[in-house]
């Protein structure tokens, strides 16, 4: 039987603060794998390469010339490569806990998954609670009634999960945030590309989903653990507004016009009700639903600025 061999792949983009965390807990965290780096790289300007040669010198490097977004620069370090076990696909902000790989693997075999996520926690400490249920009008409207953390204690009425029973067994979902995502090489193959419309946020719902039609599901490995920094869209407006434009794009393209319309309005609920507390970044997003331009074109950093 060949041993297990696992592609890593890190998207980068101007990267240089987190990503020596990274670098320097793969050896321990991938501890009893066979595993080779590939780091696909959005034209930082910072040291992000330097720093990567000078620690991993034989990590292959795939420059995509701009900053293309993160599906894009996925797609760009899958190209050409051969087949493997599984490709583990990572955030710089992660820091891989010793072993967690090879805890996670054996989740692959179970029947009928595709991929697998570890359990996150931040740097504190605290568990992260990364795993979603698929987006649905209800729960669109119990997270705008409720929140987040109490909506996500029943299933009809939040995506996320919330619950901490949750994150103690091996149960399939529907998705889980992309930040640390090792995915087999049969789900990669029946999957094909990410797709690159979306140039952050909701490029890992949609993978997920169109994974699980595809008979291969994600499933948490409860004994394999990682700390996640934590990426920004929690503070910054402009990429707040990109998140949810994103999932209105994603809710259109796999629901009817009538639900997409109800989602449409709950999403609306949920950052007017806030941008009138004053939240900046809900009323940027709010804006944003109310301009049939911006739903319709492409999304990115910099034409949201």
């Amino acid at each position: 039987m060949k041993p297990a061999t696992v592609e890593v792949i890190v998207v980068t983009w101007n990267s240089a603060r987190v990503l020596p965390g990274l670098l320097d807990s793969l050896e321990q965290g991938l501890r009893g794998v066979e595993w080779s780096l590939t780091v696909a790289d959005n034209a930082s300007s910072d040291d992000t390469l330097t720093i990567l040669q000078e620690r991993i010198p034989g990590a292959r490097t795939v420059r995509t010339g701009y900053n293309a977004g993160y599906a894009a620069a996925i797609n760009a370090a899958l190209a050409g490569l051969g087949p493997h076990t599984a490709v583990l696909v990572l955030n710089p902000d992660i820091r891989l806990a010793p072993g967690c790989v090879a805890a996670m693997l054996p989740y692959l075999d179970r029947a009928g998954t595709g991929i697998v996520v570890p359990r996150l926690h931040g740097e504190s400490g605290t568990l992260t609670h990364s795993l979603r249920r698929e987006p649905a009008v209800l729960r669109a409207v119990g997270e705008a009634v409720l929140g987040n953390r109490r909506a996500g204690r029943w299933s009809l009425l939040g995506e996320t999960i919330t619950a901490e029973a949750a994150y103690r067994s091996a149960a399939t979902v529907d998705w889980a945030t992309g930040a640390a995502l090792l995915i087999s090489w049969d789900c990669l193959r029946d999957c094909g590309p990410w797709d690159e419309s979306f140039f952050l946020y909701s490029e890992e719902t949609e993978y997920a989903l169109r994974a699980r039609d595809l008979g291969h599901r994600t499933r948490l490995a409860p004994d394999a653990h990682a700390v996640h920094l934590e990426g920004d869209s929690e503070v910054s407006p402009r990429l707040w507004t990109l998140l949810t434009l994103n999932k209105v794009r994603l809710f259109h393209r796999r629901n009817p016009p009538a639900a997409t319309a109800l989602f449409w309005a709950a999403m609306l609920l949920r950052e007017g009700s806030r941008a009138l507390l004053g939240q900046e970044r809900s009323r940027r997003a709010a804006a944003a639903l109310l301009s049939p331009s911006r739903l319709r074109s492409r999304p990115t950093a910099d034409n949201l600025a």
